[in-house]
């Protein structure tokens, strides 16, 4: 399963699976705030793919911490909800072709994609993760040991830097998660919010999963980026009713609530200020 944060992930089309599109809202349903356009007049499109804990499609049923706030979106702003389900290299995509409205799949907010995409209010924070069998939470601790981590993550060029050829890419968390399990490497790193998730469903047996000190070296380790949903750029309308809808959602809530039922840290909501990865 390819990773969600990946800063490069802006090309790749892939043929799209359209699940059952929500029933139309009532004629007298207000909407929160004006929104101009929609790519299809009435309904909410969403690109998504399968990255639990942060958006599932399983069986045709979307849900995650992203699908379960877009549907909240959708329903403030009187839109039926209708999901696309793509490759994962293909959901912004999805969006620069005016496909889908928004991209979901915990997506890093970045100075990069806001050149095309627009970028909503952050929802949560994706904080940097250490997987080993002997529970270390320190990037000095992968000195000299070898260690693994996913291709496109924030981290990656810094301990590559630091580690050299001690560090193995992995295309995707899967890969790397065998190969740990295996003992070919001995240290991952990866989502902390991924790992927990699939560790309360059973996965990653023996592994002990932590949050990273923070480590100069390494800035992923000190400042957590946030994720956003990016969407069509040139729609100011539908950005301004996101930015809304989950500063609202962060004040009731809500957000930390979502982040909770997936297993998840509620401190996780605590974004502060809105940033942009450099």
């Amino acid at each position: 399963m390819p990773s969600l944060t990946r800063l490069t992930a802006l090309a790749g089309v892939a043929l799209a699976t359209m699940l059952g599109c929500g029933a139309a809202y009532a004629a007298d349903c207000t909407p929160a705030h004006k929104i101009d356009s929609t790519v299809v007049p009435g309904k909410f499109t969403v690109a998504i793919y399968e990255y639990p804990p942060f958006a599932t499609t399983a069986g045709g049923q979307i849900g995650g911490v992203d699908g379960e706030i877009l549907k909240s979106i959708a329903a403030t702003e009187c839109l039926a909800f209708n999901p696309v389900v793509v490759d994962p290299a293909a959901t912004i995509q999805y969006v620069l072709a005016g496909k889908a409205d928004v991209a979901a799949g915990d997506w890093y907010r970045t100075a990069e994609r806001a050149k095309v995409l627009g970028l909503a209010a952050p929802t949560y924070l994706d904080q940097m993760g250490i997987y080993s069998k002997s529970g270390v939470d320190t990037v000095a601790a992968m000195i000299g040991k070898p260690t693994g981590t996913v291709s496109g993550f924030l981290w990656v060029a810094e301990l590559q830097k630091l580690l050299g050829t001690n560090l193995k890419l992995y295309p995707n968390p899967v890969a790397l998660a065998q190969d740990l399990a295996a003992g070919r490497v001995e240290i991952g790193v990866d989502s902390y919010g991924t790992g927990a998730y699939e560790q309360k469903r059973g996965g990653y047996a023996g592994i002990i999963i932590k949050v990273a000190k923070p480590d100069e070296r390494v800035q992923a380790s000190i400042q957590a980026a946030q994720a956003g949903f990016p969407y069509t750029k040139s729609n100011a309308s539908l950005g301004a009713a996101m930015d809304a809808d989950i500063v609202a959602m962060h004040k009731d809530g809500k957000i930390a609530g979502f982040l909770q039922s997936f297993g998840l840290d509620p401190s996780g909501a605590d974004v502060g200020e809105p940033r942009l990865v450099k």
